[in-house]
């Protein structure tokens, strides 16, 4: 599998603490890590891991439990839709704050000068807000899965 998706590094058969001696050498030298798993012999991993994905059809509950996120299929093809769909959600989320933010700090300002009555304000500043905030969001329906699914990894220092 390592060497079809392009994995240069792979450790295969660890008992669990050698699992998470593994994740912990990797913290060590490249940082940030996340551990892919499935079993229970996989939850001590998962925990001490960054970013712990259980496989969700599969996986165990305690797997499920100990991970950070849960895929609900077996299919780890998703995982590059899954980093896509969270960095675009964060993206989404900041303009979402500092949009309604900058909204009502400009609507605060403009009552007092007389420039936007109260009325206006706390409609604008609630309910379009509101409707503002969840418009922007449904922009993150339009990712699509299957997009990423002929991509190669575009790091072939991957360690799997």
């Amino acid at each position: 599998i390592a060497e079809q998706v392009g994995v240069d590094e792979y450790r295969a058969e660890l008992l669990p603490e050698e699992k998470v001696d593994a994740v912990e050498e990797l913290q060590a030298t490249d940082g940030e890590v996340a551990m892919v798993g499935d079993g229970i012999n996989d939850a001590p991993a998962l925990a001490t891991a960054d970013i712990g994905v259980a496989m969700g059809a599969a996986g165990t509950d305690t797997a499920l439990e100990t991970a950070d996120v849960a895929l609900m299929g077996d299919d780890v093809g998703k995982l590059p839709y899954l980093y896509s769909l969270s960095n675009t959600a964060n993206g989404v989320i900041r303009q979402n704050v500092w949009g309604s933010l900058g909204v009502k700090f400009l609507l605060a300002l403009g009552v007092p000068l007389g420039m936007v009555s109260v009325a206006v304000a706390v409609v604008v500043g609630d309910m379009g807000m509101s409707l503002g905030v969840t418009g922007n969001a449904m922009r993150l329906s339009r990712i699509e899965p299957d997009r990423f699914d002929d991509e190669a990894p575009s790091d072939s220092s991957a360690t799997l």
